[in-house]
């Protein structure tokens, strides 16, 4: 079951998304410029293999819930992230708010 939920973020919206798979859940949080992902996501790929992409993104690991992955602090995120002053450890939701 794929879940796609509008959310709100200091009166601003982003856009959850839950994809419900056998044994997890794939869990995402986007704005228009970038997004928070559960431990699925492939940082290390994102900087690499796609940094001409600029991908403005971060991961939390351990969640399994939207508002889980909004109160988590980050595990990684990518270069990009880190020009707009996204830092591991800061939650996903204060990332999200640099985002916007």
């Amino acid at each position: 079951m794929i879940q796609v939920k509008p959310m709100e973020i200091n009166g601003q919206q982003v856009l959850g998304v839950e994809v419900q798979l056998p044994k997890t859940n794939l869990l995402a949080i986007a704005t228009d410029k970038g997004y928070i992902m559960c431990g699925a996501l492939d940082v290390a790929l994102l900087n690499e293999r796609l940094a001409d992409r600029r991908i403005i993104a971060g991961r939390a690991v351990g969640v399994r819930s939207l508002e889980e992955l909004l109160a988590a602090p980050l595990e990684s995120v990518t270069h990009e992230a880190e020009t707009l002053g996204i830092t591991k450890g800061m939650t996903g939701k204060e990332a999200l708010q640099k985002m916007m």
